[in-house]
């Protein structure tokens, strides 16, 4: 399975903005520029996102967008379901939709499918943006090592 940039750039951009939680407002400009991405591809994603309610925009001269809840309350799956639709390897076991197969009854791999997809569920929906940035965090922090003064 691969994601999307949908998905990718998406997770990153939120990432973005829980950095700057509580900092009022972030141009998208801003957040392009910082992750490397098109301030025109981020203006369609953060039209899903802010559908779905995870982010508000403001508008106005100091406008931009915030999240729409502590980034403790949003996890990568609510991001990824949002820009990539429902979770599963494969069509029969989808975590929403999924499509019917004539063969459901007797297909071993259906269970193996299955058993990924609610591992991939539970692993998304136990990060939160919150747990990306104390993350983030404790990286900055091993990679800047000790200074020691004598």
């Amino acid at each position: 399975m691969k994601l999307s940039t949908k998905g990718r750039y998406g997770l990153k951009a939120m990432f973005d903005l829980a950095l700057n939680y509580g900092k009022g407002p972030i141009p998208l400009k801003s957040i392009a520029e910082r992750q490397e991405i098109s301030e025109h591809y981020l203006e369609q994603l953060f039209s899903n996102l802010r559908k779905a309610g995870l982010v508000k925009s403001v508008r106005g001269a100091q406008g931009g967008y915030v999240l729409a809840r502590k980034p403790s309350e949003i996890t990568v799956g609510d991001v990824l379901r949002v820009l990539e639709g429902p979770i599963g390897l494969v069509d029969c076991v989808l975590e929403q939709d999924a499509v019917e197969c004539s063969k459901a009854d007797d297909c071993i791999t259906r269970v193996v499918w299955e058993k990924i997809r609610d591992s991939m569920i539970a692993t998304m929906d136990s990060i939160t943006l919150k747990d990306m940035c104390d993350e983030a965090e404790k990286r900055k922090a091993r990679s800047q090592g000790y200074m020691y003064y004598i």
